[in-house]
């Protein structure tokens, strides 16, 4: 499971010229879920997410979550993030999971940010065609992927 977290000023998201969800500071997320995840890589990605500290202290430091700034999320299914790009110049997708299944995963992490305490979380629609804008704020971006601290355990 792939997770690309920006800090934001504002964010939206558009289908068909209309607005669909927005948020204000927080994160713009654009999330992935890959063949072989199961739902606990779910319970721990949005735990990791509510928890990154990427906001600033009094101090200038990244040591707040979003859950210290009552901020809020925009989060954006993005199977593009499962491309595999060794053979090639066109990316292969066969490592996105089924859209069906892909689908429940995304709504079940969506819920689970909720759960660990974010404030606001807005969606785009899965599989939609969607125009999505943002302000990034730093610009600061983090790249998680479940699989990564799967190895490391």
């Amino acid at each position: 499971m792939r997770a690309v977290v920006q800090r934001v000023l504002e964010s939206n998201v558009e289908i068909d010229g209309k607005v669909v969800g927005i948020c204000q500071k927080g994160y713009m997320i654009l999330f992935c879920a890959m063949e072989g995840d199961k739902p606990e890589d779910i319970d721990l990605l949005a735990k990791k997410v509510a928890n990154l500290r990427i906001f600033e202290d009094e101090n200038e430091k990244m040591n707040k979550s979003i859950l210290d700034v009552e901020g809020e999320i925009l989060c954006i299914s993005q199977f593009t993030l499962a491309a595999d790009t060794k053979k090639g110049n066109r990316p292969s997708f066969i490592n996105a999971m089924s859209p069906d299944t892909a689908s429940k995963y995304y709504d079940k992490f969506c819920d689970e940010l909720i759960n660990n305490g974010v404030k606001s979380v807005e969606k785009g629609v899965f599989g939609a065609d969607m125009k999505v804008s943002l302000i990034n704020d730093g610009p600061v971006t983090i790249i998680l992927d479940t699989d990564i601290w799967a190895k490391k355990q």
